[in-house]
């Protein structure tokens, strides 16, 4: 039963919690199935990266605030989903053996104007190591119900079909490896992913327990209506199934006798949004579209700009963000 509703949260109120060890076993762990990136899976390549050892991938450290914010309140609450992630900033690796903690600012509380069972309240998560750094920050808003106000519709949030609402792919080219092949308003398929229910699940289990990700029932009585994927592993499909692209890319470049260029670990992200509910079934085909590409202050190195999106079966739109990453210029 919930016991922290919408009326509980004050702007400017400041919360501290967690004192969570990451394991590189867990580092590799997640590494492996989401984000196989050479810093984030071996020891020498991670001291020769700019992350300066093996380090988390980014969102491995998202996720574990997902945990953190589950263990510590947020299963307490009245939670009715996010609609998405207005800012992730990467300060600084986490390595091995960091002791990761939380620090809660309620940036603002205001009643939903279209739906009187809920408020919305934005958030500012800071997650500090052991040695009190700042790792990462995100600035996000949750949907909480309100402790005297009518009962969330079940099934609010499972829309209609339509037409369709995203435009189509515009390329498949190969993954652009190099700087100069990032090309403004090209766009490149990465590649497609059924979510199952046990893939659902167990991926809730690990880092976002909420019970509308891990039961049918519980989802049934949800504005979900139906057991739905946690926002934060469509994400992470979004990023394996661009390592997959990469490689492809590699591959090919291998075949013409071409050296493959390395690759930068991203700052962070923005404008993230879950748009519909991903359900057990739904087969989402992701996409990137390389916004800008330009030189850094840091001799040899660019950053890359891209519009990543994820387009459901029926062809509407359930994912999309803007994503930054450091791209070495050869």
């Amino acid at each position: 039963m919930s016991s922290i509703f919408f009326e509980d949260f004050r702007p400017g109120e400041v919360f501290s919690f967690g004192d969570r060890e990451v394991t590189r076993e867990e580092i590799v762990a997640f590494a492996s199935a989401y984000d196989p990136q050479p810093f984030h899976l071996d020891e020498e390549a991670g001291r020769r990266s700019i992350l300066g050892g093996l380090a988390a991938s980014g969102w491995h450290s998202a996720c574990l605030l997902m945990r953190l914010n589950c263990d510590h309140w947020l299963n307490e609450t009245a939670s009715l989903g996010g609609p998405g992630v207005e800012e992730m900033r990467w300060l600084k690796p986490v390595y091995p053996g960091d002791r990761l903690s939380v620090r809660r600012t309620v940036l603002e509380a205001r009643a939903s104007a279209s739906r009187p069972a809920l408020g919305i309240v934005g958030f500012l998560f800071e997650v500090a190591n052991q040695r009190g750094d700042v790792v990462l920050t995100q600035k996000n808003a949750i949907m909480v119900g309100r402790r005297e106000g009518p009962a969330p519709e079940p099934g609010a949030y499972d829309l209609p079909r339509g037409a369709g609402d995203a435009p189509p792919v515009a390329s498949d080219e190969i993954y652009p490896l190099r700087f100069s092949e990032m090309k403004p308003g090209v766009e490149h398929r990465l590649g497609a992913f059924t979510f199952g229910r046990d893939e659902i699940v167990d991926f809730a289990r690990q880092f976002d327990p909420q019970p509308f990700h891990l039961s049918e029932e519980a989802a049934a009585k949800s504005p979900f209506g139906r057991l739905a994927a946690s926002g934060w592993q469509s994400a992470c499909v979004w990023m394996r199934l661009m390592i997959d692209a990469r490689r492809r890319a590699e591959a090919a470049a291998r075949e013409r006798g071409e050296t493959i260029p390395g690759a930068g670990p991203s700052p962070g992200y923005r404008d993230l949004k879950w748009a519909r509910p991903v359900y057990v079934g739904d087969t989402v085909h992701y996409a990137s579209r390389t916004l800008e590409a330009r030189a850094t202050s840091k001799p040899g190195w660019g950053v890359a700009t891209h519009h990543n999106t994820g387009v459901n079966q029926h062809g509407e739109r359930v994912f999309e963000f803007t994503s930054t990453v450091f791209t070495p210029i050869a």
